[in-house]
């Protein structure tokens, strides 16, 4: 791998593989501030609300372990470009929808473009770079996902007030353009030429039906009922008829499949047939726990940008744009720590950075959650977002270089997948979990025309928990082993 890793054209490359990553990041919360204004205009229940905002997570973790191993046998170069094209067209299937069915898909489609982009750029970086020019790569990519995860919020807001929120996905396709122009031009193609070709038609199928289900009762649990049905489920002509409610359904085949699929994939590799996942990767230390700590931090900070723009623009009466500016405040904090990250690493060790990151989080959501009320000033909340962007950029850069530190180049894919799956699966069990616990303590599953108190009641106890989960994540953290020399990786 050391002529891959010394190619002359991988910092060129670098500024298109964050960009491509910038923009699947980005569309993850894009509609977030958007979103209050998109329930109005096509009028959609808070289900329709949290499927707009889950579907696209829940694709990504449904099929990066996939996509992810598909990128180590046949290509990741080839597989980040077609990822983008997929992206680009469902960005403008989004930008013309007329109906919340229409959308939905759009960003079903788009959380399959997006799936495929992203272990595809992480891999690439694994490969391209070693020693101190990987772990400077690594906190770029790192970065960008923090940061750009609070610039969504800005874009579909400014996009929404200035114009209307379908131009916050038709914003994608001059993006998709000049990534694909850069692609062609310096990303090298990468693969690992030793691992065993065939296909583990019912490792995919498992892990795609597992995962799926599984965050599908998370999200419509609060619609459907926990344990019997409040609400009759129908697709096309099928209805769910009986009392038992479909969610516990869910539940029991999405976590079989997941136990099967663990099964038949270690009997495989026993057999020595190929599979979609080598589980020995979950023995590595550093990667089980990082990914582990990855899971609980997303989980944290994506249901807390899901509540925190509907108190904005609901309970304060802020407009999508100047919700979207002082969210920025958060991206702020991301990009302006992140530049030091490889220096404090350096001086500190890596571990040391992820806590310190994590820690910041937890006290910036805290404090948010006692600033909250009817009269806060915004720039306490700016304050509050910034300081917890700071902990992201800590965090979010070094976690994945920790993760990926002793995972062998060859295994770059799935790794990438799969710790890139724990993200995406924290994502969307957070705007489920927490998006469930907002419209409980809301005491109405409507967004529109909620009593004040309720609104504050519900972004308070919101917040709190989301402090709560990033500290479990803190505490994951303290089984990860000392990073490696960035010299020796």
């Amino acid at each position: 791998m050391d002529e891959l890793a010394l190619h002359p054209k991988r910092w060129k490359a670098m500024p298109f593989i964050a960009l491509a990553v910038s923009l699947i990041i980005m569309d993850a919360t894009v509609v977030n501030v958007a979103l209050p204004v998109i329930v109005r205009d096509l009028s959609l229940s808070a289900s329709d609300a949290e499927w707009i905002n889950s579907i696209y997570s829940l694709v990504f973790a449904a099929l990066l372990i996939t996509v992810g191993r598909i990128g180590d046998l046949y290509g990741r170069r080839k597989l980040l470009l077609a990822g983008i094209v997929v992206f680009g067209l469902a960005s403008v299937i989004a930008s013309f929808s007329t109906s919340g069915a229409t959308l939905i898909s759009a960003r079903l489609l788009q959380g399959v473009g997006g799936a495929m982009v992203l272990p595809a750029t992480l891999s690439t970086v694994n490969a391209l770079f070693k020693g101190k020019e990987r772990g400077i790569a690594f906190a770029i990519w790192g970065a960008t996902i923090g940061g750009m995860a609070a610039v969504g919020p800005v874009v579909g807001g400014w996009l929404t007030t200035v114009s209307s929120w379908h131009w916050a996905f038709l914003i994608n396709i001059p993006i998709v353009l000049i990534v694909i122009i850069g692609i062609s031009l310096f990303i090298p193609e990468t693969k690992d030429p030793h691992t065993q070709k065939g296909t583990d038609f019912a490792g995919i199928s498992l892990s795609i039906v597992g995962l799926g289900l599984i965050v599908f009762g998370l999200i419509e649990g609060i619609r459907f009922g926990w344990w019997k049905t409040q609400e009759v489920f129908s697709v096309g002509s099928f209805s769910w008829s009986w009392n038992l409610s479909p969610v516990v359904i869910a539940f029991i085949v999405g976590l079989s499949a997941m136990a099967l699929f663990v099964r038949i994939e270690s009997q495989r590799a026993t057999a020595q047939k190929p599979i979609l996942l080598d589980l020995n990767l979950l023995k590595i230390k550093s990667f089980r726990y990082g990914s582990i700590a990855a899971l609980v931090v997303a989980l944290g900070e994506f249901g807390m940008l899901f509540s925190l723009p509907l108190f904005l623009q609901g309970g304060l009466g802020y407009s999508a744009l100047r919700t979207g500016v002082l969210i920025l405040a958060l991206a702020m904090g991301t990009f302006i720590i992140s530049g030091g990250t490889p220096q404090l690493s350096a001086r500190m060790g890596g571990r040391a950075v992820v806590r310190t990151g994590l820690a910041l989080e937890a006290i910036a959501i805290l404090g948010l959650s006692f600033s909250f009320s009817l009269t806060v000033p915004s720039i306490v909340i700016a304050a509050w977002l910034f300081l917890y962007g700071a902990g992201v950029g800590l965090a979010t850069a070094q976690l994945t270089s920790v993760i990926l530190a002793d995972v062998p180049v060859e295994q770059s894919g799935q790794a990438s997948g799969l710790q890139s799956t724990f993200r995406q699966l924290g994502s969307s069990l957070g705007v489920a979990l927490l998006g469930a616990l907002f419209f409980t303590t809301l005491g109405s599953t409507r967004i529109q025309g909620a009593d004040i108190d309720g609104l504050l009641s519900a972004v308070r106890m919101t917040t709190l928990v989301a402090a709560f989960v990033i500290g479990l994540g803190l505490l994951a953290t303290i089984a990860l082993p000392a990073q490696k020399n960035q010299n020796q990786l």
